[in-house]
């Protein structure tokens, strides 16, 4: 998608501090992170958001937890995190392409504040 903010960055078009990748993923360093750990994770295919997930995408959600446990390893989060999807505009999400965020190294609290 040519005007899609997360595409951009899977292709290189815009500078992103890169956490990790395969040839499904990639992972980036958040902006504005809300925790001393946090990544955003996206599909290298453009999906909207979690509503267009269906039976010939739904393996990308898949290969994102994959990546999920791989960057924990990595990035020595035993102690525990947090992965978290927004859907549409209620829902938080501000970027038209599906991502979630890992959230780590504080103590996380639920409901989140």
């Amino acid at each position: 998608m040519e005007d899609c903010l997360f595409c951009k960055i899977v292709k290189g078009e815009i500078n992103s501090t890169k956490i990790y990748e395969d040839d499904f993923v990639y992972a980036f360093a958040d902006i504005a992170p809300q925790a001393p750990f946090h990544a955003v994770i996206v599909p290298k295919e453009h999906i909207k958001s979690a509503d267009e997930i269906n039976a010939e995408n739904s393996f990308l959600v898949a290969k994102i937890f994959e990546a999920v446990a791989i960057i924990a390893k990595e990035n020595n989060l035993e102690k525990g995190y947090r992965v978290v999807n927004n859907c549409g505009e209620e829902g938080g999400q501000t970027v038209g392409h599906l991502h979630f965020h890992l959230l780590a190294r504080r103590n996380l609290q639920w409901p989140p504040g």
